[in-house]
């Protein structure tokens, strides 16, 4: 069940990217709302799997897949309609294909990113990436910033004059707070990815030099 919340996230997004380009207020009005549903659903389905017992390597790994595959698509297409410099999606990029390179040399190992057999090795690795502030700082800033995006798309066409978005981004200080929301997203992305580089570094070591370095932590 899981699963297929996480795979109906996927489904639900390239709907809305598509309604991007529509030129419709309407429509892309409501992929704003669609992708923060989108959001919603991450953390979701992982209530669910938890909730029902069927937590696995699998589910682990195919969340995360779903996660990259929402990100990183909205950033290149927020890049090709202009509202974000094409560097944001190329530093999310890099930063996702390495870390998820690093995961796959841990998860050879029997571990994963979350849980029981996770590969984390230290306490600032599990705050950055796993800790309930951290999963909710990050989320509420990627999710928000996706929405302001969005509707901005929705704000620059000729039918939103006198509308509730020609109204809302009128005001200096919420786009102010959208674009903050954006780039901290980008920051808290890279922030987050670094210590699970270091943290798999481990696990490319051979066994003796593991154990020596086990011992001297």
């Amino acid at each position: 069940m899981a699963n297929l919340i996480t795979v109906g996230r996927v489904v639900l997004l390239f709907g809305a990217i598509a309604t991007l380009y529509s030129s419709s207020y309407i429509a892309i009005f409501l992929a704003g709302l669609v992708i923060a549903l989108v959001f919603a659903g991450d953390g979701f389905d992982g209530w669910v799997a938890r909730k029902r017992g069927s937590t696995s390597q699998l589910g682990a790994v195919l969340d995360i897949a779903g996660d990259r595959v929402v990100e990183n698509a909205l950033w290149v297409v927020f890049a090709h309609l202009g509202l974000v410099g094409v560097w944001a999606p190329l530093v999310i990029l890099t930063r996702s294909f390495t870390v998820d390179v690093m995961r796959s040399v841990a998860l050879a190992e029997g571990k994963t990113p979350f849980g029981d057999q996770t590969m984390m090795r230290s306490r600032l690795t599990w705050f950055l990436t796993a800790s309930r502030f951290s999963r909710a700082a990050y989320g509420w800033s990627k999710a928000l910033g996706f929405v302001f995006l969005a509707w901005f798309v929705a704000w620059q066409l000729p039918d939103a004059d006198g509308r509730f978005l020609d109204i809302l981004y009128n005001h200096q200080v919420f786009r102010a707070v959208g674009w903050v929301l954006v780039y901290a997203s980008v920051t808290l992305c890279v922030v987050r990815g670094l210590p699970v580089i270091y943290d798999a570094m481990y696990y490319l070591k051979e066994p003796a030099d593991r154990v020596e370095q086990s011992e001297r932590t």
